[in-house]
């Protein structure tokens, strides 16, 4: 697969809007498409793995890493640090790879700034009720925080027209098949596709005389 052929997606919602799971599940259904891994400072939830949903660091060797301009955006969400792997993105897709990043909207503006052809995807909850719903049947959180993460919904809701894509996660299979949907269809994109077969593209875009000295 030549230089340049993946695409870069940034997935991004408000917390229990079910970001999380809808990506998972894609990765099971496209296992090519890889997972940004970030780095952050909170601690890990019931079932979370180092490595494998953070990369969880104390903030000392995350401010460390920062300053040596090791991460491509970061940010801070209900106090505690985020932050994607400059040289592992850039490495991926120069290699030809599809990568999902999962982060807020402020560091899918940095992103979507050092690589314009970001795809951008947002998926909202079918309400704030269910909203509020969720995360309470989710068992992670106190009210307080819950009453927290409902405020801060609202505002992670006001910038979901900076996304080519919306998706309304009232029907786990549905948004699913959505969120599949846009991720093939970014692969058919023209710059995708003679990046992946650069041969094909030459002879189409040579005209008959260079063709002719060529052969």
């Amino acid at each position: 697969m030549s230089e340049g052929a993946g695409s870069l997606f940034v997935t991004v919602a408000p917390s229990g809007a079910g970001k999380t799971s809808l990506v998972r599940a894609l990765m099971a259904e496209r296992p090519a498409v890889e997972l940004s891994v970030s780095f952050t400072t909170r601690a890990p939830r019931p079932g979370e793995l180092h490595g494998r949903d953070y990369w969880f660091v104390a903030r000392e060797e995350f401010a460390q890493r920062r300053a040596a301009g090791e991460f491509l955006e970061w940010a801070e969400v209900h106090g505690n640090l985020y932050g994607t792997s400059r040289n592992w993105i850039t490495q991926r897709i120069a290699a030809g790879r599809d990568i999902v990043l999962e982060i807020d909207w402020q560091g899918a503006a940095q992103v979507q700034r050092l690589f314009p052809d970001t795809i951008g995807i947002f998926i909202a909850p079918p309400s704030l009720e269910a909203l509020r719903e969720r995360m309470q049947r989710r068992g992670q959180d106190s009210p307080e925080v819950i009453e927290r993460r409902m405020t801060a919904a609202i505002s992670e809701l006001e910038q979901a027209s900076r996304f080519q894509y919306v998706i309304i996660n009232q029907e786990f299979a549905t948004a699913l098949r959505q969120l599949i949907s846009i991720v093939d269809s970014a692969g058919l994109r023209f710059e995708r596709q003679r990046a992946r077969e650069p041969e094909l593209f030459d002879r189409l875009f040579t005209s008959p005389g260079q063709r002719t000295e060529r052969a």
